[in-house]
């Protein structure tokens, strides 16, 4: 258990902390929220004993371990990974090396019957059952579910430390973190660096934690699964909320409001007492109730709100008009040095308006794609073809390197500002965290983040009608992550994120494209769809595995003519492409009708749901016809997706 008793901290004028208190037990799931810059990761260090608070203390009961994750900078080298991550395993390690010494002294004893030699065993005993019960036995499993869990390959065990980059090094020091179960886990940012994959697997596994966590994430849906209570961060006070951040959301309103009234009945009173004094004040009658009130209203704690941040609403300059189809690829495969394929042979079809996640493990090829896309990385074998008039505006996370370190951040965004985003471009900069005369902060002296938001800043008000942004949100806070979701959705262009962050890509995408083995796989809906399914998947697969004790011997395919040379294997692949690509573009108009005739259904249901809608004021007949018509439309239209996807699937086969 942890207790902060009366913390108080400044930087300067700042206060982040004033006599705040805050205790941590058990099996709390802790998420600290506030704007950006209220002192979250402070907080963290100060729990974690990294920085010592300017007043007050903190009490960390008998027993009690910490473990702290920071956002970045940590660099692991000299070990292989697997010895790292086993360096970290704490008391079995100890256990162990006692163990092994006792077996030396005891190999080197001569006599087996001496007392010295039963105490060495005696002891080994006590050591082993210790041992046992921490689960050293499993100490070696433990480790593996771990970082595969996070992603590493067991070819990757053997690795040095040093060869990874600064995101799996940051995987590296969650592993070991996970494997150290220490009572308390503080967690600074500890999605940034994630996969959806991995993400998924963490959020899994911090569920069963049998500790205590403290966790600040940007990370809406990640804070909603794990988190059931939320410790607000204000105007150097801390607020509880006892549940998640959906819940701290919907109570924060009411509390507002709450206050508000308080703020309102207060400034009254004092307005009345404020009249009564300066009215009486020379009245030696009254003189012993002015000086009464004056008292009272100097004791008075005065209610104070916090200044709420204007609301944003921004807007993407129109998009320019473009063909039906946004990007037509054929036959693509990438590889680096000419080793293993990156991407191989892979078809895709883009149609104008789609809105589109990449979905895939780190390294998958994901970021190259978009790369290629973007026109970026024109080294690739294969066919590239953008739609007739489209504009593709890219958004790399090194984006940031292309800035002019001379110029301001506010002469950066008028570089490229046209209209009426010119009036609004101080608004614009403050959704994006750059407040009052941060936008006169040249470049140069920007930190890694800050130019990466002004990067995306940029990019978004320039005009284009094709958008492909990788990892979008990494640096972004809630309300500014609120603000770019807002205005993708009504954006009219098409959109190609790479991104997991499940809240923020749910509110924008209708399609996610899995990259995986090489290869691409579409699945129609969001995230949360996404994810429905593949542990759908995966709970067929393991049962499929359950039943069969021995695996299935597959039968060796016929083997299919071969066209007597290159030429006409060529024409034949050409011929096919051309059948294909009509059949892509009748699938992806077919699954848009699906959405947008489940989406009718589903307001069809909500009406029909509603306790009025029987009592009157409804054509029930009217609208339960139309119900109807619409599922069997609905039930119409699959018919025709399932007949077209058959086809391409059948015209793909062909060309392998």
């Amino acid at each position: 258990m942890i207790s902060l008793n009366n913390i108080s901290m400044r930087y300067g004028a700042k206060v982040l902390f004033d006599e705040v208190s805050l205790r941590v037990a058990g099996k709390d799931r802790v998420s600290l929220v506030g704007s950006n810059g209220a002192g979250k990761s402070t907080m963290l260090k100060v729990i974690a004993g990294q920085i010592k608070s300017d007043e007050g203390e903190v009490a960390i009961s008998k027993h009690t371990t910490i473990g702290y994750l920071p956002q970045e900078g940590i660099q692991y080298t000299g070990k292989s990974l697997y010895e790292e991550i086993y360096s970290s395993a704490g008391d079995i390690n100890k256990i162990q090396e006692e163990m092994r010494q006792i077996e030396t002294e005891m190999g080197e004893c001569q006599d087996t019957s001496t007392d010295e030699f039963m105490d060495l065993v005696n002891e080994y005993g006590e050591l082993q059952e210790r041992f046992q019960l921490l689960d050293g036995f499993k100490l070696k499993s433990k480790i593996e579910k771990i970082l595969i869990g996070l992603g590493f390959f067991e070819k990757d065990f053997d690795r040095m430390t040093g060869e990874f980059s600064g995101g799996w090094q940051m995987r590296i020091a969650l592993a070991k973190l996970l494997l150290s179960n220490p009572s308390i886990l503080l967690l600074d940012e500890p999605t940034n660096h994630l996969d959806i994959e991995s993400l998924i697997w963490v959020e899994n596994y911090l569920k069963n934690y049998q500790g205590a966590i403290v966790m600040v994430s940007h990370d809406r849906s990640f804070l909603d699964n794990i988190t059931d209570k939320t410790v607000e961060i204000s105007m150097g006070n801390v607020t509880e909320y006892s549940g998640n951040y959906s819940f701290y959301q919907k109570e924060k309103v009411i509390r507002k409001e709450l206050l508000e009234n308080q703020f309102d009945n207060q400034q009254n009173y004092l307005k009345q007492q404020e009249k009564f004094i300066e009215r009486f004040r020379y009245k030696a009658s009254k003189s012993r109730a002015v000086q009464s009130r004056i008292k009272l209203l100097d004791k008075m704690d005065l209610v104070e709100i916090e200044d709420e941040e204007s609301t944003v609403n921004f807007k993407f300059p129109p998009a320019t008009h473009s063909g039906k189809i946004a990007m037509e690829i054929s036959g693509l495969t990438k590889s680096y040095d000419g080793e293993v394929n990156v991407l191989e042979d892979i078809d895709l079809l883009i149609s104008r308006g789609e809105k589109i996640v990449l979905f895939g493990v780190n390294g998958a090829g994901k970021s190259t794609l978009t790369r290629i896309i973007a026109g970026i990385d024109n080294k690739y074998e294969g066919e590239i073809k953008p739609g007739h008039l489209v504009g593709i505006k890219f958004y790399a996370q090194n984006q940031a390197e292309e800035l002019n370190p001379e110029l301001t951040v506010l002469q950066t965004m008028e570089q490229s500002a046209t209209g009426e985003i010119m009036k609004n471009l101080r608004t614009i900069l403050g959704s994006f965290l750059f407040r009052g005369d941060d936008v006169f902060k040249k470049v140069s002296v920007l930190s890694g983040g800050e130019k990466s938001r002004l990067a995306l800043a940029k990019m978004l008000i320039e005009p284009s009608n094709f958008l492909v942004l990788d990892e979008p949100t990494n640096h972004l806070d809630m309300k500014s992550k609120e603000v770019l979701m807002n205005a993708l959705q009504k954006y009219n262009g098409t959109v190609l994120i790479v991104s997991h962050d499940r809240e923020f890509i749910d509110g924008i995408v209708e399609k996610v494209i899995e990259v995986k083995n090489q290869k691409l796989r579409t699945y129609i809906g969001n995230a949360t769809d996404y994810i429905k399914v593949k542990e759908e998947e995966a709970k067929s697969q393991n049962q499929k595995v359950r039943k069969n004790d021995k695996p299935e011997l597959k039968q060796k395919e016929p083997e299919r003519p071969v066209p007597e040379n290159d030429s006409e294997i060529k024409k034949k692949r050409k011929e096919l492409t051309k059948q294909i690509i009509p059949v892509k573009s009748r699938i992806s108009e077919l699954e848009k009708q699906i959405l947008d005739i489940e989406k009718k259904i589903k307001e069809k249901e909500d009406l029909m749901a509603k306790d009025e809608f029987y009592k009157g004021g409804f054509n029930v007949l009217e609208v339960t016809n139309d119900y109807n018509g619409f599922k069997e439309k609905l039930k119409n239209v699959y018919s025709l997706w399932e007949a077209e996807t058959e086809k391409l699937n059948n015209l793909e086969k062909q060309l392998t």
